[in-house]
């Protein structure tokens, strides 16, 4: 009896799963993320900075590959679909964000560990998904040029030429635009919380799409007006050659990590 009662206190005690909950947001709950956000990015804004100026630059090889390889009708749809990728560009931020609200040792090494390890195989599955869509997106955008303008390449200038001044050119333009939203709002469902989610509690990645997505469905305006934000905010930085993506990925990386916040808890047994 006594070595059956210590071999029982022996035994490590199982803990039960983390079970996310979605709470209900208002506007204030984005306004309230954004000014946390802009807080941390003025705390610790070399973090941020640097997190930006990769992405950025990433895009300004995107755009230099491109010109050199002479397919400049890819520059659009590849310079809009680059936003898919930002959430994971911006992962370290979300640490930076936790560290930060925890208390704990800020450092490029502590940052940089805890990216490369947190999420596991399942944030590599995330980045199925995301690289995924990104191929889907220039797949459409590849169709509606061939349906538009037939197998014959233009030039940027020629294609913007078209799309200004021509029926058929205005319409490509609208139909691909619209196309990229649908699909971006797709993309946006699923990974608005999944991946600060990953990153903050040992989930698998399908339940972490799935708490996404119910985020979105439980707070539609709140979450609808922060799709709007992020959407404004990168074509700004297209705009700008990227060059503002310096700035708005770390903005909206640890927005993003104060909302996570808000709109995910623990469900309660």
């Amino acid at each position: 009896m006594a070595k059956s009662a210590v071999k029982k206190q022996s035994e490590p005690v199982t803990t039960s799963a983390y079970k996310p909950a979605v709470n209900k947001l208002q506007y204030e709950d984005i306004t309230k993320a954004m000014r946390s956000g802009l807080r941390d990015f003025a705390k610790a804004p070399q973090y941020g900075l640097a997190f930006g100026l990769a992405y950025a630059a990433g895009g300004w090889f995107l755009l230099y590959l491109l010109s050199t390889l002479e397919i400049n009708y890819y520059v659009y749809p590849m310079a809009t679909g680059f936003a898919l990728l930002a959430p994971f560009v911006a992962s370290g931020l979300y640490e930076v964000s936790h560290r930060m609200a925890e208390g704990k040792e800020l450092s490029w090494s502590s940052v940089i560990t805890s990216t490369r390890t947190a999420g596991g195989k399942d944030l590599s599955w995330m980045a199925v998904v995301t690289t995924f869509a990104y191929i889907i997106w220039l797949d459409i955008a590849v169709a509606l040029y061939v349906i538009f303008f037939g197998m014959k390449p233009l030039a940027f200038t020629e294609l913007v030429n078209a799309v200004m001044t021509t029926p058929s050119g205005a319409l490509f333009f609208i139909v691909g635009n619209v196309a990229g939203a649908i699909l971006a709002f797709i993309v946006f469902s699923l990974t608005v919380v999944s991946l600060p989610l990953l990153f903050d509690k040992h989930v698998d990645f399908v339940t972490a799409m799935i708490t996404s997505v119910k985020v979105v469905l439980e707070n539609p305006k709140p979450m609808l007006l922060w799709c709007i934000i992020i959407g404004v905010l990168f074509a700004i930085s297209i705009m700008s050659l990227f060059l503002a993506l310096i700035v708005v990925l770390p903005v909206l990386g640890h927005s993003t990590w104060h909302l996570y916040k808000r709109a995910v808890s623990e469900k309660k047994s």
